[in-house]
C-alpha cells in the first residue's frame, strides 16, 4: 500500500507507489535484458479447478492463448523488462460486474515464467500499490529466481489487476501534460480558507475526470476495488488449472491475499504475505502509522548519512530533520528550474526523499540528490520522484497513481469529517516532521469524498475459518507498513509470523537467505517457522 504523505490534504488518501521497491530492485533498474526469441502462441487449458461459481462456467473453463509479451507493454521500462528470456503473455475475460455474467466483459493482462525444474504449481504475485503492474514485477523477479528453488518448482504469474496497466480497459483520469502540472502546483502546502477550496474543486474535477475518461465510466470505477480483484484472481486460478491457490502478496498485495482468502478459503493452498496492511485499521489510522513509519525511517538514513564525509545533513543526526527542512522548505516559493524545462517543487522534492526510504540501496542517491539541492540542482532528486510517479523517458505515466486512487475510493469508506482530517495531518507532522513544510495545515477534501460510487468494502478483521496456515513476513523497520501491522495480521489469519529486522519495504525474494530460505520451504512444503521466527540481514 503505500500511501505517502503528497503534502497537505490530500495526503488523507496520498498516492505513493515506488512500486518497484516492493520486489527486488533491480526489477527497477535491471540492466537491458538479452532479446530473446518470441515465444510461439500456445493455448493451454486444463478445464475448471475447483468449485465453480453459478454462472461463471464459461469464464472459469477459458483457455489461456500464451505468446510474446511485446504487445502488452505500457512504457519504455515495461518494454525492456518484457524482453526477458522465457517470458509469456496472455490475456483473462473476466466479467465486468459479477453480479451480471451475461454483460460487458474486461480483460487481465497476466504474464508468467514457466518453471525451470519439477514443477509443483503456479505461484501467483501481487507488487502491491494499489496500482502496481503484478507482471511487471513477475518479469523482473523471474530471472532472479530462475535457478532457486522458487523458480525451479513454481511458475511464476504476475497479473495487473482490472483496470490497472496492461489490463483493457485502464483507469484513465489525468492526461500526461495534468499530471506534469499537477506536480509543478504544490498546491497541497496551502492550508488557507482559499487554498482548501481550491484543493477542494480539484479533488472533485479529478473525480469527474476518472469517470468522464474510463471506459465504462462508473460501472468500471463500481467494479474495480479489491472485492473484484480477488473474483478476478480466482477465475485465473482456474485457469491456470491449479486445484488451490499459492500466492505471494507485498504489501497491498497482502489485502489482496486476506481478502481472497476470505472469499475462498477452500481454494488457498499457501500464501506468503509481505509488508501487511493490518486489516482492521481505518484509512486515518492507517495513514499516521505509516507516516511514523517513514519518521523512523529518516532517522535511519540521517544517521546512516552521518557517517559520510559527504552527508549532506550534517554530522549530527540530531538536527538532520531541520536541516532536510531548510533544503527543500524554499521549494515551496521559489521551484527549481531544471534543464528539461520542468521544475522540481516542494513535493516533488520531499517524494524524491520518501521513494529512497523505501530502500536502503537509494539512500546514497538520496544523498547525492540533496547535495545537488545544496548548489541549485535537481535532476537526481526528480529522477527519484519520477520513479515514484512511474514516469518514464518520454514523459508518458503509468495509470499507477490514477489507478491507486480509484481503488482505494471503493476500498474504503471516504474521510469527510474536516476535524478528523485537520487532526491527522497535524499528527502526521508530530511523527513525521522531516515532512511538516512549516505551513499551518489545511482540512481539504480529497478525491473520494466526491467519488461517483460508493465503496465495496471497509477495513475489517477477515473470517478466514478453514484456511490452511499463512505465513506473515514483517519488517521491524518498514517504512511503509508498520510492523505491527503484520504481527496483527497474522494473530488475526492463525497464521506464523516471521519478523525480519531491518529498515526496507517488503524483503522475501530480495536476497536475505534466512528470509527466502524460510519463505521457499512455505511455499514448497508448507513447513512453518517456530514460534518467534526472526532473521537479520547479517
Amino acid at each position: 500500500m503505500h500511501f505517502l504523505p503528497r503534502a497537505r490534504s490530500r495526503s488523507i488518501r496520498a498516492a505513493v507507489l515506488g512500486a518497484c521497491l516492493l520486489v527486488p530492485v533491480a526489477a527497477c533498474t535491471s540492466p537491458e535484458p538479452t532479446p530473446a526469441p518470441a515465444p510461439t502462441a500456445t493455448t493451454e487449458s486444463a478445464g475448471p479447478a475447483g468449485v465453480v461459481p453459478a454462472g461463471l462456467e464459461r469464464f472459469y473453463a477459458q483457455p489461456l492463448t500464451w505468446g510474446d509479451c511485446a504487445p502488452y507493454a505500457t512504457s519504455d521500462d515495461v518494454r525492456s523488462a518484457f524482453r526477458g528470456k522465457d517470458l509469456q503473455c496472455a490475456r483473462l475475460t473476466v466479467p465486468l460486474d459479477y453480479t451480471k455474467p451475461q454483460g460487458d466483459t474486461i480483460t487481465i493482462g497476466v504474464l508468467r515464467h514457466k518453471a525451470t525444474g519439477d514443477r509443483l504449481g503456479a505461484l501467483v504475485l501481487n507488487p502491491g500499490g494499489p496500482g502496481a503492474s503484478g507482471m511487471y514485477a513477475a518479469a523482473g523477479l523471474a530471472p532472479q529466481v530462475a535457478s532457486t528453488d522458487i523458480g525451479k518448482r513454481f511458475d511464476i504469474v504476475g497479473f495487473d489487476p482490472r483496470g490497472i496497466g496492461a489490463s483493457e480497459p485502464d483507469v484513465t483520469c489525468l492526461t500526461d501534460a495534468e499530471r506534469d502540472e499537477q506536480r509543478a502546483e504544490d498546491l497541497e502546502a496551502d492550508g488557507s480558507p482559499a487554498g482548501v477550496a481550491k484543493q477542494d474543486a480539484e479533488s472533485k474535477e479529478f473525480a469527474d475526470k476518472c469517470a468522464e475518461r474510463t471506459k465504462f465510466g462508473t460501472a468500471m470505477l463500481a467494479n474495480l476495488g479489491t472485492r473484484d480483484v480477488v473474483k478476478d484472481m480466482d477465475v485465473l486460478r482456474s485457469a491456470l488449472g491449479e486445484e488451490k491457490l499459492t500466492y505471494l502478496g507485498y504489501s497491498y498485495g497482502t489485502r489482496i491475499g486476506y481478502t481472497y482468502a476470505e472469499t475462498f478459503p477452500q481454494n488457498v493452498r499457501a500464501m506468503v504475505l509481505d509488508g501487511a496492511l493490518d486489516p482492521g485499521q481505518d484509512e486515518v489510522e492507517s495513514l499516521v502509522a505509516q507516516g511514523q513509519g517513514f519518521g523512523v525511517a529518516f532517522n535511519d538514513f540521517a544517521k546512516w548519512c552521518a557517517a559520510r564525509r559527504d552527508c549532506a545533513l550534517g554530522t549530527d543526526p540530531a538536527r538532520a530533520t531541520q536541516a532536510f527542512q531548510n533544503l527543500v522548505r524554499p521549494l515551496i516559493d521559489n521551484p527549481l528550474r531544471l534543464r528539461d524545462g520542468r521544475v522540481l517543487s516542494y513535493d516533488d522534492a520531499t517524494l524524491g526523499a520518501i521513494q529512497a526510504l523505501y530502500s536502503q540501496q537509494l539512500w546514497a542517491p538520496l544523498n547525492s540528490g540533496l547535495n545537488e539541492l545544496k548548489s541549485g540542482q535537481g535532476a537526481t532528486l526528480m529522477a527519484l520522484a519520477d520513479q515514484y510517479n512511474e514516469r518514464d523517458s518520454s514523459g508518458n505515466y503509468a495509470n499507477t497513481q490514477d489507478a491507486f486512487t480509484a481503488i482505494r475510493c471503493v476500498d474504503d469508506p471516504p474521510v469527510t469529517d474536516r476535524a478528523e482530517i485537520l487532526g491527522a495531518e497535524n499528527r502526521y507532522d508530530q511523527v513525521a516532521p522531516f515532512l511538516d513544510d512549516g505551513r499551518p495545515n489545511g482540512a481539504a477534501l480529497d478525491p473520494c469524498a466526491y467519488w461517483p460510487v460508493p465503496n465495496t468494502s471497509e477495513p475489517h478483521e477477515p473470517n478466514v475459518a478453514g484456511v490452511p496456515p499463512v505465513l506473515v513476513i514483517s519488517t521491524t523497520n518498514d517504512p511503509a507498513t508498520p510492523y505491527q501491522a503484520g504481527v496483527n495480521l497474522a494473530k488475526a489469519m492463525k497464521g506464523a509470523l516471521l519478523t525480519f529486522e531491518g529498515t526496507q519495504h517488503t524483503v522475501f525474494l530480495q536476497g536475505v537467505d534466512c528470509v527466502d530460505d524460510i519463505g521457499s520451504a512455505y511455499l514448497i512444503d508448507g513447513t512453518l517457522p517456530a514460534e518467534g521466527a526472526r532473521c537479520t540481514s547479517r
